[in-house]
């Protein structure tokens, strides 16, 4: 079988034979400096796959071209790698592709965190085996060689596969190196909140009626819902849910026990509203700051639990509150709570 003339489509076919697990964003790459990377893949964590076919290129061809292609790739932005997968893949959306590929995993805020250069070849010539382990060994480069042969045996096919070098790590770039960010733009204004309703401690039913959202049981639950500014856009999302809501947040966070909203036109305690929740966690570590933390929000929309919007692609993570990076969650969360283009 001519190998060399068939791995790139075995590589298209099916990314994980290269034991990595890629969302091949395309293929004949084109670069500023009219070259074209045979593949370019992104991992779950977001970092460049350069893989070029060695095909009957010298070693000094082969490594070269490699080189200038991460010479490339580290300048490329967060939208960039969005364009070339949209170049590559027309009418499809990164963000869903992404969590397909990666079991529902959201796309990292950060894309171009770091590249790694792998070659692939069906044999491997000593100039090229020496350069790359020299690059690699001595010098930390991100590039490796992967091998693969062919045997065939009583009518059945193999694919044998071997790294040159057993392990390469990618690495950052310099942040001197950029003149793009990695990292998603933010609007300033949109954040994302996880409310919890494990175990009874929270009832989305109370946050619905009296305009609120909480957290707590500890310093790592409230820190980050602290830090949540008046006059943020919050989308609110229920674990194992989805997002049940969007609304502005009015006021600081502060303990249950003192906390004040106003309902029906009047101020009322936290503590004397009836509540489904208990807003307590008794179970929290001594020494801790263990206290539920309510911010009282104006809702601009919210839906019951058995509406809650999810798709493949949208943003969640553990954190109690942090910036909402992800452009697919906003517009698809815009489509379905009918916002406007004002907060």
């Amino acid at each position: 079988m001519p190998l060399e003339a068939k791995l790139e489509q075995l590589i298209l076919d099916d990314p994980e034979i290269l034991e990595t697990k890629l969302l091949l964003l395309g293929r004949q790459v084109p670069t500023k400096y009219g070259k074209y990377i045979d593949l370019l893949g992104l991992d779950s964590e977001g970092v460049l796959h350069i893989l070029e076919l060695k095909r009957d290129r010298t070693p000094r061809d082969v490594v070269a071209q490699a080189l200038d292609y991460a010479s490339w790739a580290q300048e490329l932005g967060n939208e960039d790698v969005r364009n070339i997968f949209a170049a590559g893949n027309p009418g499809s959306s990164l963000d869903e592709a992404f969590a397909l590929r990666f079991d529902g995993a959201p796309v990292p805020d950060e894309l171009n965190s770091g590249h790694v250069m792998t070659i692939v070849a069906s044999d491997l010539d000593p100039g090229t085996e020496r350069i790359v382990a020299y690059l690699n060994n001595s010098h930390a480069v991100p590039i490796n060689v992967m091998m693969f042969r062919y045997f065939s045996d009583n009518g059945h096919d193999y694919l044998a596969r071997t790294w040159l070098i057993d392990e390469t790590a990618p690495v950052s770039v310099s942040g001197a190196a950029r003149t793009k960010s990695t990292r998603a733009a933010w609007n300033g204004r949109d954040w994302y909140v996880a409310f919890g309703i494990d175990g009874g401690s929270r009832s989305w039913d109370d946050a619905r009626t009296y305009g609120f959202i909480s957290a707590g049981g500890g310093d790592w639950y409230s820190r980050t819902l602290k830090g949540l500014p008046e006059g943020a856009r919050i989308f609110v999302h229920v674990p194992q849910h989805g997002y049940v809501g969007v609304g502005t947040v009015q006021g600081a966070a502060k303990p249950a026990d003192d906390a004040v909203l106003t309902v029906d036109g009047s101020e009322r305690s936290f503590r004397s509203l009836q509540l489904h929740g208990q807003y307590r966690h008794p179970e929290a570590d001594a020494g801790t700051d263990a206290a539920e933390y309510i911010i009282p929000v104006q809702w601009i929309e919210t839906v019951p639990l058995d509406d809650a919007v999810w798709r493949q692609g949208m943003f969640a993570n553990q954190n109690s509150a942090c910036k909402l990076r992800n452009q697919f969650t906003i517009d698809e969360l815009t489509t379905e709570f009918r916002l406007t283009d004002q907060p």
